[in-house]
């Protein structure tokens, strides 16, 4: 079997473009993969174009060669962007393996640990904040709304949900790496600290001591200001905060500074990039996503991190396909803590694949069709593309 072509669909996920891998082989067989971020669309497109010429006549089912291959390629440009291309190739040609064989992904790399894996619902509130209309009918004007907001998880079978900081009003904000207008330039300052503190005691009050909270703070601040903010919600029983930091030994600073569980990695890139962490034991949870660095990178970072007695969480704020992907790796390995699951978004997202993700009881059914158990609709992708 040989690869005959590689093609990309963006579509229109609302927040951020979805970005989709399609490579097809003389043997009828065609695998998909979803990949990357959407906030480098363009720049994604075209290094799968520049990444076509090395895998095009090649098996796909040698996926770790082709990994190798294209790895070397842009060797002078490791992780970021480079490792994002070369996973939208990979994620689709394990699909590819998976179909052939007649098995699902995880059986490949000697899955399923498990039939079924606890998820949690991301973004919740926050995601209605930066975009209202994901939500008209329940506007965060207040408090009560938010509050109302969190209800809604274990009202829809989810024990667990993560949040970003938010301001209610008309309209609603959302923090986001200092691009919400508050030009807080890092800083958690007094008003944001307060802010902090209202919403998770809001939020706590109105699911009770039951369902987890997680709170997910990305890059917003410096060591300084992360370590206010968890200290001033320790009090709420949070599940984790959630801190990007370049710094091992920053994160390791923040990790010492306070009693609340603390998970980070999304934003790193195969086994090189996390051990400095892993070896200052600079996170409680490890952040991983497959989207991001691809299958088999995940799997090795996986196995890196239980071999320093950490659990993983997949890092999963995309679309079905990506629940697919991630749902395989949680099934491959013996670490995971919880999963990240994105049901809310824009209205056509479920017309976009042959399968949906099953979850009950806030837990994720791993799929025991071949491959990745879920495909692309591409009548459907390009219905919905994405016009950036």
């Amino acid at each position: 079997m040989k690869i005959t072509d590689v093609e990309t669909f963006v579509v229109d996920g609302g927040r951020r473009p979805w970005l989709f891998s399609v490579v097809r082989t003389d043997a009828g067989i065609t695998g998909y993969g979803e990949f990357g971020s959407g906030v480098a669309a363009h720049a994604l497109i075209g290094l799968i174009e520049d990444l076509k010429p090395i895998v095009v006549g090649k098996d796909p089912e040698a996926v770790e060669k082709l990994y190798f291959d294209m790895y070397r390629t842009l060797r002078q440009a490791p992780g970021g962007l480079a490792q994002m291309g070369i996973a939208g190739i990979e994620l689709a040609c394990w699909d590819i393996k998976g179909k052939a064989m007649g098995v699902p992904v995880n059986n490949l790399l000697g899955g399923p640990y498990r039939e079924k894996q606890r998820v949690y619902w991301s973004h919740l509130a926050s995601a209605r904040a930066s975009r209202p209309e994901l939500a008209p009918d329940r506007p965060l004007r207040d408090w009560d709304a938010v509050a109302a907001a969190a209800q809604e998880a274990p009202a829809r079978g989810y024990d667990a949900f993560k949040t970003n900081i938010l301001w209610p009003g008309d309209p609603p904000r959302a923090i986001s790496q200092s691009r919400d207008g508050l030009n807080h330039d890092q800083r958690a300052d007094t008003e944001i600290v307060r802010n902090a503190e209202k919403q998770i005691s809001v939020m706590r009050e109105a699911v009770g001591p039951d369902v987890d909270i997680l709170l997910d703070i990305n890059y917003n601040f410096k060591t300084e200001g992360a370590i206010r903010i968890a200290r001033a919600l320790e009090p709420y029983g949070l599940f984790w905060i959630e801190h990007d930091n370049e710094d091992p030994e920053a994160l390791a600073q923040l990790k010492a500074s306070t009693t609340t569980m603390l998970c980070s990695g999304e934003q790193h890139f195969t086994m090189r990039e996390y051990l400095p962490y892993f070896e200052l034991r600079a996170m409680d949870t490890v952040m991983v996503d497959v989207q991001w660095q691809g299958f088999g990178a995940s799997k090795k970072v996986a196995d890196l991190a239980e071999a320093y007695e950490l659990n993983i969480a997949p890092h999963n704020p995309a679309s079905e396909l990506a629940s697919f992907q991630s749902v395989h790796l949680c099934a491959s390995v013996s670490n995971v803590r919880i999963m990240e699951s994105d049901p809310e978004g824009v209205p056509w997202r479920f017309e976009l694949f042959t399968e949906r993700p099953e979850v009950i009881d806030s837990y994720m059914t791993v799929p025991t069709a071949p491959g990745w158990g879920c495909d692309l609709v591409e009548e459907a992708a390009k219905k919905y593309a994405w016009n950036g």
